[in-house]
């Protein structure tokens, strides 16, 4: 049975933990190296992202967790997650992990009362769903690298991307109900 961890720092972790659970998945929250590293992957989920980066170097995480990814852990960012693995989160200067080759504009989708739902086309190379979407204060992918597919798309932006083993998304699929990027990223461990 794959084991997934769910940074548990701060921000949305237990509607991942559910999602986990709902497919089986042994999934157990974590805040440590060690936790993390007794996973075969790691989700970094929606919340604040300066305060989650000011966490991460509080507990002298940044720079490991850093060493991991870039080694081929596999870790999916939703929302805060993105933008903490993004290279740059534009206009702000906040601690970043630096290991997805995108850049970001964060909060670019509007404010909490501009929050959206939507359903868009999931492409993972072999098939196309229809992936239910929550937007939440999302961050906007400006920039993406050579090495990165896009795997969805709204108003021809790119909202999920794949580069390894990094997936991350600009909303909230754990807020859904549907399965298809939490089976998406076992896939990936």
């Amino acid at each position: 049975m794959k084991k997934i961890g769910v940074l548990a720092l701060q921000g949305g972790f237990d509607p991942h933990l559910r999602a986990f659970k709902a497919l089986g998945v042994d999934a157990a929250p974590v805040r440590t190296l060690a936790e993390i590293q007794a996973r075969d992957g790691l989700v970094i989920p929606g919340g604040e992202s300066t305060t989650i980066g000011k966490l991460l170097v509080l507990h002298g995480l940044l720079e490991p967790l850093r060493t991991l990814f870039s080694a081929g852990f596999p870790v999916f960012g939703t929302c805060a997650g993105l933008i903490l693995l993004s290279k740059k989160a534009v206009g702000k200067d906040q601690p970043l992990l630096e290991v997805l080759d995108v850049d970001v504009a964060r909060n670019a989708y509007g404010r909490q009362t501009e929050s959206f739902e939507t359903t868009l086309p999931f492409d993972d190379g072999h098939r196309t769903l229809e992936v239910p979407a929550v937007f939440i204060r999302a961050p906007q992918i400006v920039r993406v690298g050579a090495g990165v597919s896009t795997l969805a798309t709204y108003e021809g932006m790119p909202v999920c991307v794949r580069q390894g083993v990094l997936l991350a998304s600009s909303f909230h699929p754990e807020l859904t109900g549907s399965p298809i990027l939490h089976d998406y990223f076992l896939s990936l461990t």
